[in-house]
């Protein structure tokens, strides 16, 4: 993800945040300053916030690792079935190439398979 994407990514969270919080507490606005009740409700918020985000930010990871781990085997079951697959082909051209071998250079009448 780019640089731009993940500072959008964070600014839009951010906001999303500021406004919640200040929604939830902030009541009164005659005054430049925050009332102290405000000010516990905000900090409050804004660490509930936190602390959620921390909580699924790890279970996306824990998520994340686990599928990525399934991917990678998956994908060596894959190139394992491949490779299998191309060593067969190689033997069974082999065989061909023998047999065609063993016909061209056997006389007439003696052919035995």
């Amino acid at each position: 993800m780019s640089s731009f994407l993940q500072l959008k990514d964070f600014l839009t969270l951010y906001n999303k945040v500021t406004e919640l919080c200040f929604n939830r507490c902030v009541d009164n606005l005659s005054q430049r300053n925050l009332f102290d009740q405000e000010k516990t409700c905000v900090d409050r918020c804004v660490t509930k916030f936190a602390r959620f985000n921390q909580s699924m930010m790890k279970s996306y990871v824990d998520v994340q690792t686990k599928i990525n781990a399934k991917r990678m085997e998956e994908a060596e079951q894959a190139a394992k079935l491949q490779q299998e697959a191309q060593l067969k082909e190689q033997l069974n051209q082999q065989e061909k190439e023998v047999l065609t071998s063993a016909v061209l250079t056997t006389p007439p009448g003696k052919l035995t398979l």
